[in-house]
């Protein structure tokens, strides 16, 4: 398990999460179907979420970020692990309180389906309002006040409009509001630009570094996007398979990665200065393929030697603050011994998996 980046003391540390792990178990078709598997969907995930700093998490679907989150909302019970609120130590298993709902909130991915069609923007605000105990003479002003924070302005425009009359990025700036009604310390941004024209997507995440900035808000911000991880946050996770593989600053892991997968990621983006490389990239390591037995990542890692597949790598330290989970930063020669890690291999070389 590694350890989160040492953050200034005076930098209060609103949400904590230690060794949160998730499994699932599902039913292999059979005669009786009985024949179980699990399915370790999180994997002993540890985080700090600090007023006024963007953690960002990053990998493939399937990596476990969604069900992290839910677990940080509490929406989904951890198998096992520990939560901290402001200092306040959470029963994993007891369910969500309407105190830690208002301290903790969670924006989805789609906007058109986290709305409900039939009523207006007012009634969403409203309703998140009073459950959390405003008065009536005060819901309309309060309401008004928190399209003002987003950027909707004048919000007598939005109010009583449907979530069909407004964009994609106008309504999921709605749903950041209604999160926002409520005063939270930590807000959940579960790949809230990936339903977004890219014209509006800059818009949104501006949007959320400034309450980052303006308002001290610990936000978690999920994604795909490894480019828009590095533009708005502060730290980088990168997941896959339930486990995390590497964590840094995020301009460090970006402009340095270490991890094979990380590297994979990158790759992905596309280059309009080298398409045809780009596309070869991602044709030969689309598979997404998890090891029962070492490294979850050794199936597709081109870097994968004997020890990769007999042993789960832990975390080792590359830098100030960079943690890497993989064995080619072993110091143990027969670990490295096959193959030296990417940075340090000459053009042209050959690697044996």
């Amino acid at each position: 398990m590694s350890e989160t980046l040492n953050q200034p003391t005076s930098t209060p540390v609103q949400l904590s999460a230690r060794h949160l792990t998730r499994h699932f178990t599902t039913r292999i078709p059979g005669r009786f179907m009985k024949a179980k598997h699990v399915v370790r969907a999180v994997d002993d995930v540890s985080l700090d979420l600090v007023a006024g700093h963007v953690t960002a998490v990053v990998g493939e679907s399937g990596s476990g970020k969604s069900v992290l989150a839910r677990m940080l909302a509490r929406i989904v019970k951890p198998t096992s692990g520990e939560l901290d609120l402001e200092g306040t130590p959470i029963a994993v298993g007891a369910r969500r309180t309407l105190d830690y709902a208002s301290k903790v909130q969670l924006v989805l991915q789609d906007p058109f389906a986290s709305n409900n069609p039939v009523h207006h923007v007012r009634h969403s605000l409203e309703r998140a309002l009073l459950l959390h105990g405003a008065t009536k003479g005060t819901v309309d002003e309060l309401a008004r006040a928190a399209l003002t924070r987003v950027s909707l302005e004048p919000p007598d425009r939005f109010l009583d409009s449907y979530p069909h009359e407004l964009s994609g990025g106008q309504l999921q700036r709605v749903s950041i509001a209604r999160a926002l009604c409520v005063r939270p310390s930590v807000l959940l941004a579960d790949e809230p630009i990936s339903m977004l024209d890219v014209s509006v997507r800059l818009g949104v995440l501006n949007l959320l570094k400034g309450l980052c900035d303006n308002e001290q808000l610990a936000l978690l911000y999920i994604t795909h996007d490894i480019a828009s991880a590095r533009y708005l946050a502060d730290e980088t996770i990168v997941m896959y398979a339930g486990q995390i593989v590497e964590r840094s600053i995020s301009t460090a892991l970006v402009d340095e990665p270490t991890h094979p997968y990380t590297q994979l990621l990158i790759a992905s983006v596309p280059n309009p200065a080298d398409p045809t490389s780009q596309a070869r990239e991602k044709a030969e390591h689309t598979t997404f393929a998890v090891a029962d037995v070492g490294c979850r990542f050794a199936p597709r890692c081109p870097y994968a030697m004997d020890v990769c597949r007999t042993s789960d790598p832990p975390d080792f330290t590359v830098g100030e603050g960079h943690t890497s989970r993989c064995w080619l930063h072993a110091s143990e020669p027969e670990a490295v011994s096959e193959v030296a890690p990417p940075e340090r291999r000459r053009e042209g070389e050959t690697t044996k998996t």
